[in-house]
């Protein structure tokens, strides 16, 4: 089916701009790959999408600043890490199941997916992906107030409490301002998040929408036995039954020739769902707050059927390197935001030694010399 952009003012009646007709909403999700990732400007420079992540880990670390919305704009990415970060070591796992920013860190690099799945290696927080984080929040629960109490004066109004709520379960997060002893880069970044959310409700109008979930986990599990997972900001069904699945991105929309990233990232729970609840969404729709703009998708069961085979081909790849142990590094433009420079081959680094077991293999092989790209590791 088509895939559209629209820049979505409300009706005179006080609509969305994106609804089906009925006043309610409808639904959409799903993994980029890099260069979307990187034309869109909203992930941590790795191809992750800024806040998925961590819902997906729980606890896990918040990626690093965003990457440039233009891929072919000049690159500002911070000088290469020379040290490794500080690690708490946890037992490596082999890994269980696929989400959507787990399938864009293969896709972007084996080597990355290596480092975040089964070694677990730290990252640095991200002002913009924690920034991403309390805009979700207050989108999530400003749904807990009567219709006619959402309005956009009171969103803004929650972003301080969210980001209060949010250092409060992870401390950490206060280094992001150790340098702003007068408050000013808080204060800014606390207004641009109020801009984002504000900006929601020239896109939307929550008083006409009854969600019938917000942050969402889905799990299925596919004949062949692979796991899928993952959180959908917010579903949508009318009261015909139809479904929209819908993901707010606090970054700028992709130039349409990047929409194929993102719109993976939504197929991918539109699979889901079909999977647990027998329907096809009838829409997937991303809402981009740094630009604006709705990109809506309307799915078939055909394209969920491709997305099924791609994750298939996908996982049988992971598991391959998961028995090998050959995790082989890409470069792109977004290594310039990777937190693993250090430890990667293609600057020069040593991984740590792979920790999983590797049949046939006894003792410890060499690493592959930096610069040949291979990016196998000590086999143990």
């Amino acid at each position: 089916m088509g895939t559209s952009t629209e820049k979505a003012v409300p009706d005179a009646a006080g609509g969305d701009g994106g609804q089906d007709g009925t006043g309610e909403a409808e639904v959409a999700e799903v993994p980029r790959g890099a260069e979307a990732a990187e034309a869109a400007g909203e992930t941590d420079g790795t191809g992750e999408d800024r806040t998925a992540a961590a819902r997906e880990a729980g606890t896990a670390n918040l990626p690093r600043e965003a990457a440039p919305a233009d891929p072919a704009a000049p690159s500002a990415a911070p000088a290469p890490s020379t040290t490794p970060l500080p690690r708490t070591p946890s037992p490596a796992t082999r890994p269980v199941s696929l989400s959507p920013s787990r399938a864009s860190d293969f896709m972007q690099c084996p080597l990355l997916y290596r480092f975040r799945v089964i070694d677990k290696l730290p990252e640095k927080p991200s002002a913009a992906a924690t920034r991403g984080t309390v805009v979700h929040a207050v989108l999530e629960r400003l749904f807990d107030a009567p219709a006619g109490q959402r309005t956009a004066g009171g969103a803004r109004a929650m972003v301080p409490g969210e980001w209060e709520k949010l250092l409060a379960k992870r401390p950490e997060l206060a280094e992001l301002f150790t340098d702003d002893p007068a408050g000013e880069r808080l204060a800014a970044w606390l207004a641009d998040a109020e801009t984002l959310v504000e900006r929601w409700f020239t896109l939307e109008d929550p008083t006409r929408l009854e969600p019938a979930d917000r942050e969402l986990y889905v799990e299925t599990v596919l004949d062949s036995g692979l796991q899928l997972r993952g959180f959908i900001d917010r579903v949508d069904v009318a009261p015909t039954g139809e479904v929209r699945l819908v993901d707010y991105k606090t970054g700028k929309a992709p130039r349409p020739e990047y929409a194929d990233g993102p719109l993976f990232q939504m197929k991918f729970y539109a699979l889901v769902m079909w999977r647990l609840r027998g329907i096809v969404p009838r829409r997937l729709q991303l809402v981009y707050l740094g630009s604006g703009d709705i990109l809506t998708y309307d799915p078939t069961e055909a394209d969920l059927r491709g997305v099924e085979r791609k994750l298939l081909a996908l996982w049988d790849a992971i598991q391959r390197a998961t028995a090998t142990g050959d995790w082989r590094p890409r470069r792109t433009k977004l290594c310039g935001w990777c937190d693993h420079q250090a430890v990667c081959p293609e600057f020069g680094g040593t991984p740590p030694p792979y920790p999983l077991p590797v049949p046939g293999r006894a003792g410890t092989l060499p690493v592959a010399a930096s610069g040949e790209g291979q990016g196998r590791m000590d086999l143990v």
